[in-house]
């Protein structure tokens, strides 16, 4: 492992770490704002997460440690999503160990202690949620793996760091089944994360909420785990979707001293990603619960064709 290679590592660990926050805040804020009500503070989540931590974890006296440690395992997933990612440089120690299906498999073991944990009180709220984070997940890993596919159809590899690399490099081309795929990824990005038209991250009622319905008995530490878990969650997949349709800016492995202009870049691209997703989600509707099988399976479907375009047409 060289040094710069440790310094790009651990300068990513961080940048996710600290911007995680400010990303969820950024999108809040425009959201807000294109609702025409009062925006929230730009901090406002770092003040949440604050607050958390110093309030006491109140916990149930029959819950079982798997509730105690599902936050933590939860966290550490979402850190690791993102220290595999490459955001700022292609020069990654940790990016060998993971490819895109380990990726998905550590946002599936992030969802699973969730939902044992919100279960394990044995609370009614707490076991729908579960159910429905689960049927979620199950419609949603299969979309996003194809999606991941479809990009390593044109590098030839499912590395993300080989997947940036080769398309970064490649000659600006138009690829009609990276664009099936890049529909396909918004769709599964807007389910993953909470997101209106899937589900609503503002709200408590009891027939729409699943995010909100496994979160209801923490408080304090935990609880401020999860939420900043959440954060780090939409900042993987912004990434994940900047590495796959924007691969720009990203520092090559030996060239270190391009990671000065990668993150401005990142956060450029962030920024714009930010204000579309809060867009989107102004210009979206509720949907029913029964309809987001449906919504899913249409994403997966999408990603599919994406990948029968490009191996139709050889691209």
């Amino acid at each position: 492992m060289s040094f710069a290679g440790f310094m790009s590592q651990l300068l990513e660990i961080v940048i996710a770490i600290g911007l995680a926050p400010l990303l969820t805040g950024w999108v809040n804020l425009w959201r807000a704002w294109l609702q025409n009500k009062s925006a929230p503070s730009l901090w406002q989540p770092y003040r949440m997460l604050h607050k958390l931590f110093n309030k006491e974890s109140m916990v149930a006296d029959h819950a079982s440690r798997l509730f105690r440690v599902a936050p933590y395992v939860m966290f550490g997933c979402m850190v690791l999503a993102c220290a595999i990612i490459p955001t700022l440089s292609t020069d990654l120690p940790l990016a060998p160990a993971a490819d895109a299906i380990a990726l998905v498999g550590l946002f599936a073991l992030a969802r699973v202690f969730i939902s044992l944990a919100a279960m394990d009180i044995g609370t009614a709220f707490g076991t729908m949620g579960a159910r429905r984070e689960m049927l979620v997940g199950f419609l949603a890993e299969p979309a996003l793996l194809m999606v991941l596919f479809s990009a390593s159809l044109i590098s030839q590899s499912t590395s993300l760091t080989t997947i940036v690399e080769t398309l970064a490099h490649r000659e600006l081309a138009i690829y009609p089944g990276m664009a099936f795929a890049g529909v396909a990824f918004t769709m599964v990005s807007l389910a993953e994360n909470a997101r209106v038209p899937v589900d609503n991250p503002a709200t408590h009622l009891e027939l729409t909420m699943i995010h909100e319905a496994l979160i209801l008995e923490y408080s304090g530490r935990h609880l401020a785990l999860i939420e900043w878990a959440a954060s780090l969650k939409l900042f993987a997949y912004s990434c994940i979707g900047l590495a796959l349709f924007f691969p720009w800016g990203v520092a090559e492995a030996q060239a270190p001293l391009e990671m000065l202009l990668a993150l401005p870049v990142l956060v450029i691209k962030l920024a714009v990603g930010g204000f579309l997703l809060a867009a989107l989600e102004t210009a979206s509707a509720k949907m029913r619960i029964f309809r987001v099988p449906e919504f899913l399976a249409t994403a997966f479907l999408l990603a599919v064709i994406g990948m029968l375009v490009h191996l139709l047409l050889n691209q």
